[in-house]
């Protein structure tokens, strides 16, 4: 596998469906990559969000139980925890921010499903959610402040002005890089060490291992959120 593909699983079901028709070699060739499994499992994130989103719209209730309760729990303290950091004007990247923590936490749990393999573990997948999150923080920033977005990167003093407008756009440039190997890592550092548990005790061994990496995938995709968050906040924010 290169570096950017999946981890060498046992038995990866997306390799079964591609093997239906042989539909998968032909576009994994046509692309020119080694693999699209990645891809595929995004694509079941996605069914499975989609799936749950319309079943809680179809059973909506006064007073919430089952699904509707989780998601209201789950929404309700990310809203309230961006509230409370980015004021009432946060609301407005609920939506944005709600979907990443969303997709990102479904996507690392597919991960623990044997025969499954997390798109997040695939390099190719939290670079582009990344990218995104890098234009569109920016794009709110010059939405909002227009020519003015450029003193957020001069600095608070003046006469370093010059240096910061050197300094401050790399490490606004890293900040893609930085929440890409931060979640790539953890999720295909976690993934190797279960497939090495598995083969060498397949039950004791792993069995363990799956409730910490719950809480571990957990936290990723709570990092992920948060620091999307916080980009958003110092795009909105008066420079200084």
């Amino acid at each position: 596998m290169g570096f950017a593909g999946g981890l060498p699983h046992p038995l990866l079901y997306a390799d079964m469906v591609k093997s239906i028709g042989h539909w998968g070699a032909s576009m994994e060739q046509a692309l020119g990559v080694a693999s699209i499994n990645h891809v595929l499992y995004m694509w079941l994130a996605m069914g499975i969000l989609f799936t749950l989103g319309f079943i809680v719209r179809g059973r909506l209730q006064m007073v919430p139980g089952g699904l509707q309760n989780l998601f209201e729990t789950i929404i309700g303290g990310l809203e309230d925890f961006t509230v409370s950091n980015l004021g009432q004007e946060g609301r407005q990247f609920m939506p944005l921010l709600c979907t990443i923590f969303l997709f990102i936490l479904v996507m690392n749990y597919i991960g623990l499903v044997p025969g499954c393999d997390a798109p997040t573990a695939n390099i190719n997948t939290p670079a582009s959610m990344a990218i995104i999150v890098f234009l569109f923080y920016n794009f709110v920033g010059i939405k909002k402040w227009g020519a003015g977005y450029i003193k957020h990167f001069m600095g608070p003093v003046s006469f370093l002005a010059p240096l910061m407008l050197i300094l401050e756009p790399i490490s606004h440039m890293a900040r893609p890089l930085s929440l890409t190997l931060r979640l790539f890592g953890n999720i295909r550092g976690e993934e190797i060490v279960l497939i090495l548990m598995f083969f060498l005790a397949p039950i004791l061994g792993s069995l363990p291992m799956y409730f910490l990496f719950v809480l571990a995938k957990t936290i990723q995709a709570f990092i992920f959120f948060m620091l999307t968050m916080l980009y958003l906040q110092g795009s909105i924010e008066h420079a200084h």
